[in-house]
């Protein structure tokens, strides 16, 4: 009896060991043949992402998302593909142009990897080097209401794990963005997004700031650098202009035919905004302040916050404090 029982433990025991590592090869209901798969296979393997993994094997990026990473992908549905092109006056994906194609794509890879719960709000670069002078572009992220990335573009499914990084998949394609794109996207411009449209309705700055290619009739053409002043900035002048002077102070907040980035900046270097008056760079900036700013009127204490917003036509630089030009002038 004794020896009917210890056998009974035994096979209890051994059951119950197998039961346990058969539940740890679950891995949260991922089918045991996914567990393996890279980024590209589990696009493959997703039918709402056929149209993606078409994109891939166009731009030949197929081996560039199959090595070994870390990547964050941020995935485009069919749907979001369809509206694309359909935005874009393409027929078919076979009639976007591959340079073009390649450096979209791009732009929805973020070198390492980020699960939505490591994801905060601000601001990463992609893969794409269709930044203005070749450099990578910017992704504004926004975490507030789940995620959403440039302001277009959501979250719809969330850490889809693979051998070599995670994947996202979003409700609309990434394309390449202007300086008006971050403008928008980001919650910490939106008085200097009011300030460029409704408050300014003779001027069409948001056209301008747009433009992707030279040759204009105003003269002013891209590459843009733009001086972004936040929200903070704004409240802390007296009172907001009325249009006239506000559009001179807008201007000057702007560059043109330049991307001028942080690594481009020299102690003491002079820059002509659109508005006609320079403005002058000092390095290293005071307290923290990457660098500090004399406008045009000679005010000295203006600081350079944050740097290198990369778009596809100009970069930004963001201010604590809003430039004045010279009224006399």
């Amino acid at each position: 009896m004794k020896t009917t029982s210890k056998l009974l433990k035994f096979f209890l025991f051994v059951f119950a060991v197998v039961l346990m590592g058969s539940c740890s090869d679950d891995d949260g209901n991922i089918p045991i043949e996914q567990q393996d798969s890279d980024i590209v296979d589990l696009a493959i393997a997703t039918d709402d992402l056929s149209i993606l993994v078409a994109a891939l094997q166009r731009a030949d990026l197929v081996s560039a998302l199959q090595a070994d990473g870390p990547f964050t992908v941020f995935a485009p549905t069919n749907a979001a593909f369809e509206a694309f092109l359909n935005a874009n006056n393409f027929a078919s994906l076979e009639d976007v142009p591959v340079e073009i194609l390649t450096q979209v794509l791009l732009n929805h890879v973020v070198s390492g990897e980020f699960t939505s719960g490591s994801l905060s709000s601000g601001y990463v670069s992609s893969l794409s080097t269709a930044g203005a002078g070749g450099n990578n572009l910017s992704l504004f992220i926004n975490t507030s209401s789940g995620v959403t990335i440039n302001g277009i573009s959501d979250v719809i499914t969330a850490d889809v794990d693979a051998t070599n990084g995670v994947v996202h998949i979003v409700d609309a394609v990434i394309d390449i963005p202007t300086v008006v794109t971050f403008a928008v996207a980001d919650p910490n411009f939106s008085t200097l997004v009011s300030a460029l449209t409704e408050l300014t309705p003779n001027t069409d700055f948001a056209g301008i700031l747009s433009r992707t290619e030279g040759g204009n009739g105003d003269g002013i053409d891209p590459d843009f650098t733009v001086f972004a002043p936040t929200n903070a900035a704004f409240d802390a002048l007296p009172s907001i202009p009325d249009e006239p002077v506000l559009t001179q102070v807008l201007l000057h907040h702007v560059v043109g035919g330049a991307n001028v980035r942080s690594g481009d900046l020299t102690d003491g270097i002079m820059a002509a905004t659109l508005e006609g008056d320079d403005i002058t760079i000092n390095l290293p900036g005071t307290g923290d302040n990457i660098a500090d700013v004399t406008d045009g009127s000679g005010t000295s204490d203006i600081g350079i916050i944050a740097v290198d917003v990369q778009a596809g036509n100009g970069v930004i630089h963001v201010l604590n404090k809003v430039m004045i030009p010279d009224t006399n002038n």
